[in-house]
């Protein structure tokens, strides 16, 4: 049994059109990025992690997901298959360590997708409850027998809404994403211009309340804040999940990649600052932190405007994932890693049908059942696992094929950034609860036997 063959799938490829360019990219990425983690997270990280210290735990989780985009976009430069870390490590350590990798993005994403969702029914809920509206309390919520709740019917409807947008042609789709994403930034250009006249500084006096914290093992404090604020920066790796689709990939994918990191971080450290400024840190544990911060000044209608924009862009996160999602399920069943029936494509609009009902299903069904707050620590938990086989397969690149060729993206600083990407990984790691811990460990034990009990026997690579 040879669990290590290895096979570089940039030399197969795809019946999908390449016509994403540049600015496709950038919004992908954004789209993907720029969501529930602002409109909601950066509240409760506040309150509960950092206080206005926040942004340096932002700039911290920024730094952590910035070494390894360098990782990605010098294998996207070097190795352009469709899958992302998948692809990668399939070339370098071979199938098993490359499906792990794949799972464990699949575990993040589907779960991603749904928390998201999530995200978008709560600013829904809180603008239609300021009209008094509500809905049945069985279909409120998540699955809380004791408290009167069954399903929350309305992530599931969206989320149904996004599958049927994926569907359609990937252009189309992306236009669709492109327009929602220009939308959100003048929400938040909005907040952040006119929060600026309402800031009291003596709300930053008290800067970190928490403290530094544990680099390893600590519940609060700065290191803490980076720990949950990783959860915003989640979705970059989708535009290296679409190769198949965008011209010149060795290219755009490096320079995609490098400029929408850079734009949602300045964001984030914009909002985080005025937020913060506007209202105290202590009463920011709110589902929908900007439009309560606008609220609180008496700004009813910009916080109207924000809430409407989040309800209609969070979106945004769910098509660009959901895209992604698909893409990487496509890959893995073309090599024979999960069934045949994923790898299908629809006649004219090119798009794995499949794959994107499976994501949409999938995703639909966590958001209508689990609570937001226990899946985001297992997401976060499932990407740093990943990532971390990510440095290392970095370095068995440059020692298996040297460095890269003029022309190709070179990641600054190896052996130093790799191994500083894999001791910030594990330090967020121990941030986590022993129940988020074994929630990691269950998903790891599935995804082995689903290699071994499937995958190993129907992959495209014959044993040796």
């Amino acid at each position: 049994m040879n669990i290590f063959r290895k096979k570089d799938t940039s030399k197969t490829r795809t019946g999908m059109k390449q016509h994403l360019k540049i600015v496709d990219l950038i919004l992908l990425g954004i789209g993907a990025m720029v969501g529930t983690g602002i409109f909601t997270i950066t509240g409760i990280g506040a309150a509960n992690y950092a206080g206005p210290s926040l942004i340096v735990s932002i700039v911290i989780s920024a730094l952590c997901v910035s070494i390894s985009a360098l990782f990605y976009a010098e294998f996207a430069s070097r190795i352009p298959a469709n899958g992302g870390a998948y692809s990668y490590i399939y070339a370098v350590f071979g199938e098993f360590p490359a499906w792990i990798a794949g799972w464990l993005t699949i575990m993040e994403f589907m779960t991603a997708i749904s928390s998201v969702a999530s995200g978008w029914a709560s600013y829904l809920k809180g603008l239609l409850g300021g009209f008094g509206i509500e809905m049945p309390a069985a279909l409120n919520g998540t699955f809380n027998p004791q408290a009167g709740t069954y399903i929350d019917l309305l992530p599931i409807l969206v989320l149904v809404f996004v599958t049927g947008v994926v569907l359609l042609n990937s252009k189309a789709a992306l236009r669709f994403n492109s327009a929602l994403v220009v939308l959100k930034f003048s929400a938040l250009a909005l907040f952040i211009i006119v929060g600026l006249f309402f800031i009291k500084p003596e709300n930053w006096s008290n800067f970190a309340p928490f403290g530094f914290g544990e680099l390893y093992g600590g519940k609060v404090g700065i290191m803490a804040g980076a720990s949950l604020m990783f959860f915003a920066f989640l979705g970059f790796e989708s535009i290296s999940m679409a190769v198949d689709e965008i011209k010149e990939p060795q290219k755009n994918v490096p320079r995609g990649i490098v400029l929408s990191l850079t734009i949602v971080t300045i964001l984030y450290i914009l909002v985080t600052l005025v937020l913060t400024g506007i209202v105290h840190y202590t009463k920011l544990n709110v589902s929908d932190a900007v439009a309560f911060a606008l609220r609180s000044v008496g700004l009813s209608w910009a916080a109207n405007y924000v809430s409407v924009v989040a309800i209609l862009t969070l979106i945004t996160v769910c098509i660009s994932m959901t895209y992604a999602l698909s893409r990487m399920i496509y890959s893995i069943a073309r090599d024979g890693l999960l069934p045949f029936s994923f790898r299908q494509l629809t006649t004219t609009s090119r798009v794995p049908k499949n794959a994107t009902i499976l994501v949409g299903i999938v995703s639909a069904i966590c958001a209508g059942i689990f609570p937001l707050a226990s899946i985001a620590s297992f997401l976060n938990i499932c990407t740093l696992a990943y990532l971390i086989l990510l440095a290392f397969a970095i370095l068995k690149l440059r020692k298996d094929k040297g460095m890269p060729k003029p022309d190709e993206f070179k990641t600054p600083f190896v052996p130093v950034l790799p191994i500083l990407s894999v001791i910030i990984c594990l330090s967020f790691m121990t941030q986590y609860t022993q129940e988020t811990w074994l929630a990691f460990g269950i998903a790891l034990l599935l995804g082995t036997l689903i290699y071994f009990g499937y995958g190993y026997q129907h992959s495209e690579i014959h044993s040796d």
